[in-house]
C-alpha cells in the first residue's frame, strides 16, 4: 500500500489557498530555514517530541525514566512549573534517543509524544472527504503542504489524483527545490501552486539556507511557461531579505511570470517556530528576531505594487 509521511491534517484552514481548505501536511524538507514555523516538519523519520506544559514531572509521574532501552532519558535539574511550583522534568539525550516511541507511549499526559504518522491515501482520503461541502460552499479544497510533500512524490501525485477525482480543487504548497520532472507529473492535477520565494541572491540562500536558489526560480518560471497557476510566498524575515534592495529583485523577477501569479503573500516574520524547536529538544539555536512592523510591511507592499503585481500581507 502506497503511504506518505504526515505529521499533521488541518481543517478549516483559511491561510492555505482560497476559500476554506484542508491542509495535508507531509513531512521532510530539503531546505533548513533557520526561521522555520514547522520545525517538526524538516526530518523525513517520525520523532520524539516532549511539550513541557503537559510535563506531570518526574517525582508526580517518572514512567518514561524506566521504558527507554537506551538510557537516553534522566533527571534534570530542579526547576519550577508555571505555578511556580519545584518540579523535575525529564532530560532526554538525543545522542542517544533512537526516537523508538517507548516513552511517548508510557507517557499518559502525552508530553512526550511522536510527530510522524505513516497514512495510506484511502485513509487520507476518508479523511477529506469530509470537509468536502465546506469546500463547495467556500471554493475552497484541499491543499498539500510541508515540509516539501514532492519529496513524497508517488503519495503526492496519488492524493492530488484522488482528489481530482472527487471533484475537489487542489493546491500545492512547495519550496520548489525539486526537481522539474517531478513537477511536470503533479502539474495537471494541481489547481494552483503556492510557491514560496524566500530569497533572490543565491549565494545568500545556500549561506543560510543550506540549497542555492537556482533550481528555485527556474522551476517557477517554467509553471508559469507551462500554464500553472502560483501564489507566490514572501517571508520578510529581518537581516536577511527584508532591504528594500532586496524586494527589488522580487519585483522584477515576479513581474516577469505576472500573468500566472494570482497573488502575491507577504508574510511578516514571527516567533511561532521557537516553542515547537525546543519541543524537538534540540540543541541548535533557531534565528530569533522582532517581527517587521506593520508600517514596515505596508512599504515592501508598495514596493511590488509599483511592479503591477496583486499583493496582500498575511
Amino acid at each position: 500500500m502506497l503511504t506518505g509521511k504526515t505529521y499533521d491534517i488541518q481543517g478549516f484552514s483559511v491561510q492555505d489557498g482560497p476559500g476554506i481548505r484542508t491542509t495535508v501536511f507531509l513531512k521532510g524538507c530539503p531546505l533548513r530555514c533557520p526561521w522555520c514555523h514547522s520545525p517538526e516538519s524538516q526530518e523525513f523519520p517520525t520523532e520524539l517530541n516532549w511539550m513541557q506544559p503537559r510535563c506531570l514531572g518526574l517525582d508526580s509521574c517518572g514512567k518514561c525514566l524506566n521504558v527507554c532501552p537506551k538510557g537516553a532519558i534522566t533527571r534534570g535539574e530542579a526547576t519550577k512549573d508555571a505555578k511556580g511550583d519545584p518540579i523535575v522534568y525529564p532530560e532526554v539525550d538525543k545522542s542517544k534517543c533512537d526516537d523508538c516511541g517507548a516513552c511517548a507511549e508510557a507517557c499518559k499526559a502525552n508530553a512526550l509524544y511522536m510527530c510522524g504518522d505513516d497514512k495510506t491515501v484511502d485513509e487520507v482520503m476518508h479523511r477529506l472527504l469530509r470537509d468536502k461541502p465546506f469546500f463547495e460552499e467556500s471554493g475552497g479544497g484541499v491543499t498539500v503542504s510541508g515540509g516539501e510533500c514532492l519529496c513524497q512524490p508517488e503519495f503526492t501525485l496519488e492524493l492530488l489524483k484522488r482528489c481530482k477525482e472527487a471533484g475537489i480543487s487542489t493546491a500545492v504548497d512547495t519550496t520548489g527545490f525539486v526537481r522539474w520532472e517531478i513537477i511536470e507529473r503533479v502539474l495537471p492535477y494541481t489547481d494552483l501552486f503556492l510557491y514560496d520565494l524566500k530569497c533572490m541572491d543565491s549565494a545568500l540562500h545556500k549561506q543560510v539556507i543550506g540549497v542555492p536558489n537556482e533550481l528555485i526560480l527556474e522551476n517557477a518560471v517554467k509553471i508559469a511557461e507551462a500554464g500553472g497557476r502560483l501564489q507566490i510566498r514572501i517571508p520578510v524575515i529581518p537581516l536577511f531579505n527584508d532591504s528594500e534592495e532586496h524586494f527589488v529583485k522580487y519585483g522584477e523577477f515576479i513581474s516577469k511570470i505576472k500573468d500566472a501569479v494570482d497573488i502575491v503573500q507577504l508574510l511578516p516574520y514571527h516567533k511561532m517556530g521557537v516553542s515547537k524547536h525546543q519541543r524537538l529538544l534540540k540543541k541548535e539555536k533557531i534565528f530569533v528576531a522582532e517581527p517587521p512592523s506593520d508600517e514596515f510591511m505596508q512599504k515592501r507592499k508598495a514596493q511590488l505594487e509599483a511592479y503591477g503585481l496583486n499583493v496582500m500581507i498575511h
